[in-house]
């Protein structure tokens, strides 16, 4: 073996980003499946429907925890501007199981408002829909340049990430509230 390779070095930006690419990709391409192809699973005495709600909340845990992580760090506190994007991190995830578990066991929600509320409501849905597609990656690729220090990188993205994250996190309540009504 060539003194170059050892199992210490960091995996180059490239490949990382290749990976966060696939992987998000990937994700993105089995909610789908689940959501609108999979039939829900049969787990009969399984009450799933507390799920939106907790799903409603860790999005709005993040939404507060990305404000306060971004306003952190403009104030130059980056002990809170790391904690608070941790946190957002953890909801945004906590978010994501909890989602995939609600559709693996009751499949696709279906909106019942009529007229111009669903218009609205697909209008939102649907950028919402496009923005997670394009903001996993994002979210990944920005926690990678923070952690391996390339902090200029990380800014760079970052300023991309977050409105997008932001809107995906208010958006979700938002669709939460109108498949209430």
């Amino acid at each position: 073996m060539s003194g170059n390779m050892n199992n210490t070095q960091p995996i180059a930006p490239r490949s990382t980003i290749a990976l966060i690419l696939g992987v998000s990709a990937f994700l993105f391409l089995f909610l789908v499946w689940l959501i609108y192809f999979q039939k829900p699973l049969d787990i009969t005495g399984t009450d799933a429907s507390f799920l939106p709600t907790l799903n409603a909340l860790l999005n709005s845990l993040s939404t507060i925890f990305i404000v306060i992580g971004v306003v952190a760090v403009k104030q130059k506190k980056v002990t809170l501007h790391k904690v608070s994007m941790a946190t957002a991190l953890l909801s945004s995830s906590g978010f994501l199981a909890s989602y995939v578990i609600y559709h693996a066991t009751h499949g696709d929600s279906l909106f019942q408002g009529e007229g111009i509320i669903r218009i609205v409501y697909f209008t939102i849905l649907i950028s919402h829909i496009v923005l997670c597609a394009v903001v996993l990656p994002l979210i990944l690729t920005s926690v990678y340049f923070a952690i391996t220090g390339r902090l200029v990188s990380h800014r760079r993205v970052a300023k991309w990430t977050f409105p997008l994250w932001l809107y995906i996190s208010v958006t979700g309540v938002v669709i939460y509230f109108f498949l209430r009504i």
